[in-house]
């Protein structure tokens, strides 16, 4: 007699009706914080891209808007840790193995560099030429002239880790559909975070000094639908249809759309005042709804058992299969 339904009936439930693995108790802030996060590691290379070629309104905007961004998100994910001293506990100790510990740490270091560098862009506004400022530095401001370059660099260094760092957070749990994309999901952050700064960037920023940003919005949104779908089509299927059902498969199809229409846009409108901004919110929204869309599959695929226990059942055939009987998941029956 079997103890448990057969695994490949439709209606297969786990004991007593519950989740074989339990959902992860994370609300919308952290789903901002994804998207948030993107836009910061982004914007932090196109300030230091601006930095080197003299582009002096997009290093500007793009530090403002990373630290922007980084503040935001930050204040998100310390509302859904409920306490504000839990972000500080977490940065008591450094746990290699752990990416929620390395990136707290990415995420202090980054703050810490763009926020330099973005004060001495908010006291050069009232200079106006001068070696006035607008904040009362006094004999600060030599100090931070001298920093800000090298604090420039310091944020550019943390911006990959920081866009990449919360595609490993989600993949390296038992979470059924972030598990399955663990190889390819830091490619697919990595390129929507390229499109949320390029876009942020093209809408604040005057067309004379966004070529090369247009340039990478059209790299990125190559990168981000290529990536998604060697994501998809190295899944197993069972894990990736919450990507394509309910909300998160709206949020995914959408993703797709307006990448590619920003792209278009970026190639086609990038040098008009009017069509770039309307290219950036497209780009922005591509970002945002790539990691939201990823992230509510997620939550979708560890409240049903079925995502959980077949693709179980197939990498144990496939084990069996290959005449592995050796280890403590395959057994010789």
């Amino acid at each position: 007699m079997l103890m448990v339904p057969d695994v490949e009936a439709e209606d297969f439930a786990s004991y007593y009706g519950r989740a074989v693995v339990k959902p992860p108790p994370w609300g919308h802030e952290v789903a901002a914080y994804l998207f948030l996060g993107g836009v910061a590691g982004g914007s932090g290379l196109i300030a230091l891209g601006a930095q080197l070629t003299g582009r002096d309104a997009l290093r500007r905007n793009a530090r403002l808007g990373g630290l922007a961004s980084v503040a935001l998100g930050g204040a998100a994910l310390v509302k859904d840790l409920g306490r504000p001293e839990r972000f500080y506990n977490m940065l008591r100790t450094i746990k290699l193995t752990s990416p929620m510990s390395i990136g707290s740490w990415v995420l202090t270091a980054y703050s810490a560099g763009i926020g330099v560098a973005a004060v001495a862009e908010v006291d050069r506004l009232g200079s106006r030429g001068s070696s006035r400022g607008l904040l009362p530095l006094g004999p600060l401001r030599p100090v931070l002239q001298a920093v800000e370059p090298w604090a420039g660099w310091e944020a550019a260094a943390f911006s990959p880790p920081l866009a990449a760092y919360t595609a490993v957070l989600l993949s390296d749990t038992a979470n059924p559909t972030w598990n399955a994309m663990h190889r390819d999901l830091p490619f697919v952050f990595v390129s929507s975070a390229t499109l949320a700064a390029a876009g942020l960037a093209m809408v604040t920023t005057p067309t004379r000094e966004t070529a090369p940003v247009r340039a990478l919005a059209v790299i990125g949104v190559v990168g981000d639908v290529v990536a998604m779908r060697l994501t998809e089509a190295r899944m197993d299927p069972v894990a990736a249809e919450p990507l394509h059902q309910g909300h998160p498969g709206q949020l995914m199809r959408w993703a797709e759309r307006l990448a590619v229409g920003g792209g278009l846009g970026a190639l086609l409108l990038g040098s008009n005042r009017a069509g770039a901004i309307l290219t950036g919110l497209a780009l922005l929204g591509a970002s945002a709804a790539t990691r939201v869309g990823v992230f509510e599959a997620g939550i979708a695929s560890a409240k049903d058992p079925r995502y959980t226990v077949l693709p179980q059942r197939r990498r144990l055939e496939a084990r069996r299969a290959a005449g592995v009987t050796d280890d403590s998941i395959t057994t010789a029956g």
